[in-house]
């Protein structure tokens, strides 16, 4: 993290918090409170774009010009609906990073969330698993594992409809040991207030249309290669040759299947960005938006 940038989010959020311009903390439950809000949320998230901006290495590489009066015009309406934030990008990009440094900051300030892995909705190929023998004699037999017929997308748009309503849900799970097995309905998932739906599947078909928030993580080809061959490697226990002929089938699924999502969404981030910096920057969205005169 550029240490320029490190003291200027701190100095910003020192700045926020000491500055005696502000304004009454709205009343949330009337339209015009919200109302009220909606132009500051506005206001302050230009204000942490201009900033982002400047930086050595920006997280913000792209957002769509009417994104801000989008969501601040939902929040208004249906204050009460769960924020759905969808967060997609290609394999190795960082997306599960990204959810876990963004699940662990809306933690620190008391705020609920809940994270959803669309992995999970990997249909069942235990049994092509034991016709080919393993996992990788079915993906070289032209088995597409990425596609979106290779998810239930039924039961994930039922799920993502149930879970945004309030409704806790039970998913299913994959097992990521090399047998292709789908449990159903073996993880309990909580419905908070703030849902995170991460992994190339969460955007397939009209999934897309349930978000709040569509973000697209873009990385460096050559640092997710990085990334996916340490990781299949060291945690999923594959030879290095096997990684690397895995890669070659990912980078092009994810020109098929994945990419195409990056012209639907709201946000692109950079998944180089340094983790601690994007840690700063949401702490100092959450520094802006909560910090009322009472």
């Amino acid at each position: 993290m550029n240490e320029d940038d490190k003291l200027g989010i701190y100095h910003l959020i020192e700045k926020e918090l000491n500055s005696s311009d502000k304004i009454l903390k709205p009343d949330f439950t009337q339209k015009t409170g919200r109302e009220l809000l909606a132009f500051y949320l506005q206001s302050k998230f230009k204000q942490v774009l201009a900033y982002d901006n400047k930086a050595a290495q920006p997280i913000f590489k792209e957002i769509k010009h009417d994104f801000i009066q989008k969501f601040s015009t939902r929040l208004i309406q249906n204050p009460s609906k769960r924020i759905m934030i969808g967060i997609t990008g290609e394999s190795a990009s960082g997306k599960t990073t990204i959810c876990k440094t963004i699940s662990e900051v809306i933690k620190k300030f008391n705020m609920p969330v809940t994270i959803l892995t669309t992995d999970n909705y990997f249909n069942d190929i235990s049994g092509l698993i034991k016709i080919y023998g393993s996992f990788d004699a079915l993906r070289d037999s032209g088995y597409d594992v990425d596609s979106p017929n290779s998810f239930q997308l039924d039961i994930l748009r039922e799920d993502l409809e149930k879970i945004s309503k309030g409704e806790d849900i039970k998913t299913p799970e994959y097992l990521l040991n090399g047998t292709g097995v789908s449990v159903p309905n073996a993880k309990l998932v909580n419905s908070n207030k703030i849902i995170i739906v991460e992994g190339m599947a969460s955007m397939y078909g009209d999934n897309k249309d349930i978000y709040d928030v569509k973000i697209y993580v873009e990385t460096d080809p050559e640092l997710r290669k990085d990334w996916f061959l340490k990781r299949a490697c060291a945690e999923r226990n594959q030879d290095l040759d096997n990684a690397k002929k895995h890669w070659e089938y990912i980078l092009g699924a994810g020109e098929r299947y994945v990419k195409p999502y990056r012209a639907d969404a709201d946000i692109i981030i950079n998944g180089n960005t340094n983790l601690a910096y994007f840690s700063q920057i949401l702490e100092y969205i959450h520094t802006i938006t909560n910090n009322f005169e009472e």
